[in-house]
């Protein structure tokens, strides 16, 4: 049913494309991408994220940030976002698109959900944190997907 699956965050260098890895490895028959809604197009994945990434093992050299648009959100068939006000905003790039986006947190803090807050240009622990929380996310979607 959730074959094609987005993941969508700010600037598209932090938390989607470790998400979409995570997902990735955990997912292996799904086709997993990634967005931003204010993305730094082109860029990479910022070091800290992609160092703690590849301690896990995972592999981001490939990454460059792209610009969510109603194209991309028309071709998929699930949407992750960071928070309820990303969701609002996909919301307002695509009306229709709104019904298949859910938060990345839906699951965690006991099913009560939680954002996953922006780690950019803060310190190494609060990527740390951002991790782990996505690494609790992650793997309460996949569990479910």
């Amino acid at each position: 049913m959730f074959d094609r699956i987005l993941v969508v965050c700010i600037g598209n260098i932090c938390r989607s494309p470790v998400a979409e890895a995570m997902l990735r490895q955990a997912l292996p028959g799904k086709q997993l991408s990634s967005a931003g809604l204010g993305a730094l197009v082109g860029q990479g994945v910022d070091p800290a994220a992609r160092d703690l990434a590849e301690a896990d093992g995972l592999d981001l050299s490939a990454h460059a940030a792209r610009q969510l648009n109603r194209e991309i959100l028309a071709g998929v068939d699930l949407v992750l976002v960071m928070s309820d006000g990303q969701r609002r905003a996909v919301g307002e790039i695509s009306p229709e698109a709104l019904g298949k986006t859910m938060t990345l947190g839906k699951w965690l803090d006991g099913g009560n959900g939680q954002d996953i807050p922006d780690p950019y240009r803060k310190s190494r622990e609060a990527f740390e944190h951002v991790h782990e929380l996505l690494k609790e996310a992650t793997e309460a979607w996949a569990a479910r997907l």
